[in-house]
C-alpha cells in the first residue's frame, strides 16, 4: 500500500507528465511542417500551393436567408458588399438586417459569407469560397428583476411582450456580432500530411500541373458572447449586425479551431450556452501569450486544489481533539461556504467556479460533524444526533472562542442587518430567495474575514499555531494567489472577485502568527499528542 508521501510524489509525477504532454500537443498545433518542394517539383511531390499567392482581386459578400442551404440567388438578402476586398486590411462595419416573419416567430436566420472574384456573382464563380453561420441562437431569457417592496420592474416592457414566452422555454436571440478571418500566410502544405483541423476548411483546385488551395475563410465563433445577444421580439423588423474582419496566421487559426471544437464538445456534454460562454471569455478577452500562461496556472491550481483537499481531509480524519481550534470558526466556514455555493448557483455562475465551490461545501459540512463530535444513528427513517463531550483543555479553548465571538457580534450583526435592509430598499432582485441569498453572501464577502478573528484570538491566547493544518494551509495559500489571477480572467460576481484578495490578507496574518509563536515540543498538537509524549512512549516500549 502506498504511503502518503509516495502517493503525493506519484500525483506530482503524473502532473509533470501531463504538463509535458500538453506542451507537446500545443507545439504540434501551432507548428505546421511545410512542403519544401519547389514549384517545378510541386506536382510530383504532392505540395498544395496557396491561391492567394497569385494576388487575385477579391470581393466579400454577406447574405442572409432563413434556409440552411441555398442553390441560387432567390430568397436571399444582400446585407454587406465589400468590393476590392483587401485581405491585409482590418475593418468593422455595422449594418441593419431585415428580420423575416419566420425568424420573429422563434425561427432561425443564417448568414452566408462569400469570398469571390471581384465583379462576378458568387454562384457564377467556380473559385469562390463560402461559409455559413446562424445569426440566431436559442436561450432561456434571464428572469426580470423587480423591487420586492414596490414591485417596480427594472425595465418598462409591455406586459404582453413580457409574457409571450414562458421563462423556462428557450427563445430566439440575435447574435449582433459576426467576426470573419482569412488565413493570409503564403504557406505551402504537404499534400500527404494535411492537418485535419485546417483540411475541412480548405477547397482545392487544379491549376495546370499544381494543386492550389483557395483562400481559407473562417468565422470566429468564440467572439459570439452571451452579453451581445438580443431577444428577438415579434414587433422587431430590423436588427443591427456588426461585421468585423481581421487577418489570421496559420498557427492561430489552428489553435482557434481546436478551441472552438473544445467549446462545442462541452455543449455536447451538457454544458449550457452560458457555461460555454464563460470558457469563450477566457480565450477572446485574453492575450494569446497570457492565455498560454493561464493554461499552466490552471494546471497548477488543479494540482494544489487536489493536494489541499487531500491534506485537509487527512488532517480532520485523524483529529481527535479540538484543543486550540475555534469551533465557531469551523461553523462559520461551513455556513459561508454553503451560502457562497447557493449564491453562485443562483447567479448561474460558470461551472469552472461552481463545481469546486460545491465540493468545498461538502467538505466543510463533514468538518462540522468532526468538530462537534457528532454521530448520527438511524431509528428507522428518523436520524438521531448525538454530540460528544469536551475535556478541560477543549473547554478552555471554547471559552476563548466564545469571548472572541462576543466582541465580534457587537460589530458584525448590525453591519449585516443594515446591509440587508439597504439592499431590499434600493436593489432589484428576481425573488425573495434571491434577496436572502444575496444578503447572506454580501455579509460573508464583506465581513466574512471577521470570522477568522476568533481563530486568531485563540492562537493569541494559547500562544501557539501548532494545532492548525499547515500543509493544507500552504496549498490553499498557493491557490489563493492563483485565484487572484483568475479573478481577472473568469467571469464571476464582483463580490466573489474581491473576496479572493481578502483571503490574501488573512493568510498573511496566519503567517505572522506562525513566525511569532515558535514550536514548543511540549505543547499538544492537532492530534491530541505532544512530541515529548511520543518520545516517552517510544522509550517505554524499548
Amino acid at each position: 500500500m502506498l504511503s502518503r508521501s509516495s502517493f503525493t510524489s506519484l500525483v506530482v509525477g503524473v502532473f509533470a507528465v501531463y504538463v509535458a504532454h500538453t506542451c507537446w500537443v500545443m507545439y504540434g498545433i501551432v507548428y505546421t511542417r511545410p512542403c519544401l518542394a519547389t514549384a517545378a517539383a510541386g506536382a510530383a511531390g504532392g505540395c498544395v500551393w496557396p491561391y492567394l499567392a497569385r494576388r487575385p482581386k477579391l470581393q466579400l459578400s454577406v447574405y442572409t436567408t432563413t434556409r440552411s442551404s441555398i442553390g441560387a440567388e432567390s430568397n436571399i438578402d444582400l446585407v454587406l458588399n465589400v468590393e476590392d476586398f483587401d485581405i491585409e486590411s482590418k475593418f468593422e462595419r455595422t449594418v441593419n438586417v431585415s428580420v423575416p416573419k419566420k425568424t420573429r416567430n422563434n425561427g432561425t436566420l443564417y448568414a452566408y459569407i462569400f469570398l469571390h472574384h471581384a465583379g462576378i456573382l458568387p454562384w457564377h464563380d467556380g473559385k469562390q469560397v463560402h461559409i455559413v453561420s446562424p445569426l440566431t441562437t436559442y436561450m432561456v431569457p434571464k428572469p426580470e428583476e423587480i423591487n420586492l417592496l414596490t414591485g417596480e420592474s427594472a425595465t418598462q416592457q409591455i406586459e404582453a411582450e413580457k409574457h409571450t414566452n414562458a421563462l423556462d422555454e428557450p427563445i430566439s436571440h440575435w447574435r449582433s456580432r459576426l467576426t470573419l478571418n482569412v488565413m493570409v500566410e503564403d504557406f505551402v502544405f504537404d499534400g500527404s500530411s494535411l492537418p485535419a483541423d485546417v483540411h475541412r476548411y480548405m477547397k482545392m483546385v487544379q491549376l495546370g500541373k499544381t494543386v492550389h488551395y483557395l483562400p481559407i475563410l473562417f468565422i470566429d465563433q468564440l467572439s459570439n458572447r452571451v452579453k451581445d445577444l438580443m431577444v428577438i421580439n415579434r414587433s422587431t423588423t430590423e436588427l443591427p449586425l456588426t461585421v468585423s474582419y481581421d487577418k489570421i496566421s496559420l498557427g492561430k487559426l489552428r489553435f482557434w479551431i481546436h478551441m472552438q471544437d473544445a467549446v462545442y464538445s462541452l455543449q455536447q456534454f451538457g454544458f449550457s450556452e452560458k457555461d460555454a460562454d464563460e470558457v469563450k471569455g477566457i480565450f477572446v478577452d485574453t492575450n494569446l501569450y497570457f492565455l498560454a500562461l493561464t493554461f499552466f496556472v490552471a494546471a497548477f491550481h488543479l494540482l494544489f486544489d487536489f493536494l489541499a483537499f487531500k491534506n485537509d481531509i487527512s488532517f480532520w480524519k485523524k483529529k481527535r481533539s479540538m484543543i486550540g481550534m475555534s469551533t465557531k470558526a469551523v461553523l462559520w466556514r461551513c455556513f459561508s461556504t454553503v451560502v457562497i455555493f447557493l449564491f453562485l448557483l443562483d447567479e448561474q455562475t460558470s461551472l469552472l467556479v461552481l463545481i469546486p465551490a460545491g465540493i468545498g461545501a461538502l467538505i466543510e459540512l463533514w468538518k462540522v460533524k468532526k468538530a462537534l463530535k457528532m454521530t448520527i444513528k438511524w431509528q428507522g427513517l428518523r436520524p438521531k444526533f448525538q454530540f460528544g463531550t469536551y475535556n478541560d483543555s477543549e473547554k478552555k479553548t471554547e471559552e476563548y472562542d466564545a469571548q472572541a465571538m462576543k466582541y465580534l457580534s457587537y460589530l458584525l450583526y448590525p453591519l449585516c442587518i443594515g446591509g440587508a435592509g439597504y439592499s431590499l430598499l434600493n436593489v432589484k432582485y428576481k425573488s425573495w430567495y434571491s434577496w436572502l441569498i444575496n444578503s447572506f453572501v454580501n455579509g460573508v464577502y464583506a465581513f466574512g474575514f471577521l470570522f477568522m478573528l476568533p481563530q486568531l484570538f485563540v492562537n493569541y491566547k494559547m500562544k501557539s499555531v501548532a494545532h492548525l493544518p499547515w500543509k493544507a494551509f500552504t496549498y490553499k495559500a498557493f491557490n489563493t494567489f492563483i485565484d487572484d489571477i483568475f479573478a481577472f480572467i473568469i467571469t464571476m460576481p464582483t463580490s466573489h472577485r474581491l473576496a479572493c484578495f481578502r483571503d490574501d490578507v488573512v493568510f498573511l496574518v496566519y503567517l505572522y502568527q506562525r513566525w511569532l509563536y515558535p514550536v514548543d515540543k511540549s505543547r499538544v498538537n492537532e492530534y491530541g499528542e505532544s512530541y515529548e509524549e511520543k518520545t516517552k512512549k517510544k522509550a517505554h516500549r524499548e
